[in-house]
């Protein structure tokens, strides 16, 4: 399997994601908008990835490949593809697929509970309660025809599915200290008081967190593919 992925910053990379796709014998191939590098063919490609930033949705005069960017997402939807948004990722899916993205009430910062909200394939094999990382300060709604799978208390829509194929995760699951610690070098600046903003020490010291994220990463990874085997 070809898996092509989108990347915004030099700071938020696959992280885990790589670790499985590399055990599991796919090819990674990306578009490092930050380094002006194009978009592949809809045929090069059977997944897309895409993933987080500091960036927002609607910043298109600032980050000007921003509006390819969304076209290029719509046409994977279009095109059949199986698609996958971490964070800022999550928001250009709920964008392309026509649901507002604005700013959340709370921003989010470290680990948080999050709560399952409906079956769903993807999420085979999950608990229906598990810490996961947040860094976020927007949310979306909903895109019509969406499956509303995961809150928190902090945010009300943390994931969602469209199509079976198209997931979006307003957290970080392939987040690992390594990932995380880059990520708090870049935008500490984020960090300050509120109710669900934590410490880059209470983040960095939850080793066990980072083990079980990436595990149930693993799974909804595999879940995917069985999803597209079965498609």
């Amino acid at each position: 399997m070809r898996i092509h992925y989108l990347q915004h910053v030099t700071f938020e990379g696959l992280a885990f994601i790589k670790t499985w796709a590399v055990a599991r014998g796919y090819s990674l191939s990306s578009t490092r908008f930050f380094a002006n590098e194009p978009l592949p063919q809809m045929q090069d490609f059977d997944w897309l990835i895409v993933l987080g930033g500091p960036m927002n949705i609607y910043e298109t005069e600032k980050y000007f490949w921003l509006t390819e960017e969304k076209r290029f997402i719509e046409q994977a939807i279009k095109n059949d593809k199986t698609v996958i948004g971490i964070c800022l990722g999550a928001q250009l899916i709920a964008d392309v697929l026509g649901a507002k993205v604005t700013r959340n009430e709370f921003k989010e910062i470290g680990w948080f509970p999050v709560e399952l909200t409906a079956d769903s394939p993807v999420f085979h094999s999950l608990p229906k309660r598990f810490k996961a990382l947040h860094w976020h300060g927007d949310t979306f709604e909903l895109p019509r025809g969406a499956v509303h799978l995961a809150r928190s208390k902090g945010c009300e829509n943390q994931a969602f599915v469209y199509e079976e194929k198209v997931l979006s995760l307003q957290f970080h699951l392939e987040a690992t200290p390594a990932s995380v610690q880059q990520i708090i070098e870049n935008c500490g600046d984020e960090i300050v008081e509120g109710k669900y903003i934590q410490t880059p020490v209470e983040i960095l010291r939850e080793d066990e967190y980072f083990v079980q994220a990436n595990q149930m990463m693993w799974q909804i990874l595999d879940n995917l593919v069985n999803i597209d085997n079965i498609h």
